[in-house]
């Protein structure tokens, strides 16, 4: 838990919200009580039992890993459609969208041939081109940061692997990540551009784990596109060590196929809203991950929390005053297409979304609220922060983008807020075969649940406007 615990309930305050919890667990009417018991008492309840571990369990169990456009992940959304069902949402569909490009996985095998004949660990980045049948032996050229590759010349590097060992720095918020991430991303075009035939990375992870840690590159349009793979953090230390005693040759063989066209979907579930069914608070995830795990740290986590959260919302009674609708979106990892596909689909009907908001790194716990509003100091948004703070929920400044795949609708002017998870072990488990159902916390998972679960339902309960600019008139926080 977060060092900050914000507020703490005390004597009458606590005893009640002990009542108002035993009246949800029995699905009695909470009618009578003010919109910030309520969501205290729900975030009470489902602190100590949300559901969040057992949806992920079910979904790692029941469909396993979910490559983006695979069978797998069409199972997935045939999955969460029951369950969403089986909860008793008011409206549950399935939207298809095109992918251009699926693509799978194959053979996956590094050597060094010189001067210490061992293998090596890797795994082909997602979107890789094959080698040849026989695979490709070369000299390494290695670089202990991805600028002093950037800084070598046109064709430099020919007829020679690229090695980039630069590591990634753990943080809470997941900063490392984004300062390193263009290694990934970028890497085997840059490496191409100067001769290369193949590049290797060290896997944009904070273990010391033998494993490779997947994750989508990006070619240029236009450019020569070579193998690319990450190899796992001690493979990569290791071929440093080797490189600083002369030069090292080695084998890599990949055989990933690119299977053209194919389609992925959103799912969309929806609590229809008392009085204002046409503003809509959105929650999203997604349920694709890398196929080396099952994905329950990513997203799995993601899809546990918004489906507990928004469960626990719809049995209560009455409902909150305008729509919830979760997203549970494909594709994600191969580049945010369900929520590109989703911004696109539903342009027209953007301005109805009053906020939304995504969890896409890890099980938790959350420790800050960022907004991303017209004014952040929106009355309903300082209730919020404060039913947040006996959670554990300290405020956050006002420049959330919204995780992941809600960021093409922040981009389109749609509020977004991101409820920040504590990410310092993320990256242990990320795009690993690793990324596995015995690492979700029920404790850790239950209390982001809570958290979603208190925002969503004072977002939809209080009726803030979370585009208008601030306004003089001036309403208090909650007793």
């Amino acid at each position: 838990m977060s060092e900050n615990r914000g507020i703490i309930l005390h004597g009458p305050v606590r005893q009640k919200l002990s009542l108002l919890a035993l009246l949800f667990a029995v699905g009695l009417s909470a009618r009578g009580e003010t919109p910030v018991e309520i969501a205290a008492a729900l975030g009470h309840t489902m602190r100590t039992n949300s559901g969040a571990f057992e949806i992920v369990r079910d979904l790692t169990t029941d469909i396993g890993p979910r490559l983006a456009g695979s069978d797998a992940e069409k199972r997935a959304a045939q999955w969460a459609k029951k369950r969403f069902e089986q909860f008793g949402f008011d409206r549950v569909s399935v939207e298809t969208f095109p992918l251009e490009h699926g693509w799978a996985r194959g053979e996956e095998k590094a050597e060094v041939i010189l001067p210490s004949p061992q293998p090596l660990v890797v795994t082909a980045l997602g979107g890789s081109v094959a080698t040849a049948p026989e695979g490709i032996e070369a000299e390494i050229a290695l670089f202990k940061t991805y600028d002093e590759l950037l800084a070598q010349p046109t064709n430099s590097l020919a007829g020679r692997i690229a090695v980039v060992t630069e590591p990634m720095i753990r943080t809470q918020d997941g900063s490392g990540y984004g300062a390193a991430h263009r290694i990934r991303g970028e890497g085997p075009a840059q490496a191409a551009r100067r001769g290369a035939v193949a590049f290797l990375m060290r896997s944009l992870g904070t273990d010391s784990h033998r494993l490779a840690h997947a994750g989508e590159t990006a070619y240029e349009t236009k450019g020569l596109r070579i193998p690319a793979g990450a190899l796992s953090v001690p493979d990569a230390e290791q071929l440093e060590r080797l490189a600083a005693r002369g030069p090292v040759r080695v084998k890599l063989l990949l055989t990933p196929r690119d299977l053209g066209s194919v389609t992925s979907q959103n799912v969309i579930a929806e609590i229809k809203g008392s009085e204002k069914p046409d503003e809509v608070v959105l929650l999203g995830a997604h349920l694709d991950c890398w196929d080396l795990g099952t994905g329950a740290i990513d997203d799995g986590a993601g899809v546990g929390i918004v489906m507990a959260a928004s469960k626990g919302i719809h049995d209560l009674v009455p409902r909150p005053k305008r729509t919830i609708r979760v997203v549970l979106f494909g594709s994600e990892e191969c580049g945010l297409w369900g929520g590109k596909a989703y911004a696109d689909m539903h342009k027209a009907d953007l301005d109805h979304i009053v906020i939304a908001a995504e969890p896409d790194f890890g099980q938790g716990p959350i420790y800050r609220f960022e907004t991303g509003v017209a004014n952040p100091d929106e009355w309903t948004l300082n209730q919020i922060r404060f039913a947040l703070a006996p959670l554990g929920v300290i405020r956050g400044e006002n420049g959330s983008h919204g995780e992941s795949d809600i960021e093409p609708m922040a981009g389109l002017h749609v509020p977004v807020v991101t409820l920040q998870l504590d990410g310092r072990d993320y990256f242990d488990f990320h795009h690993t075969a690793d990324d596995t159902f015995d690492k979700i916390e029920p404790e850790r998972i239950n209390q982001s649940a809570a958290v979603y679960a208190v925002f969503t339902y004072l977002a939809a309960e209080l009726g803030g406007d979370y585009r208008a600019k601030a306004s003089v008139e001036a309403k208090s926080i909650a007793p």
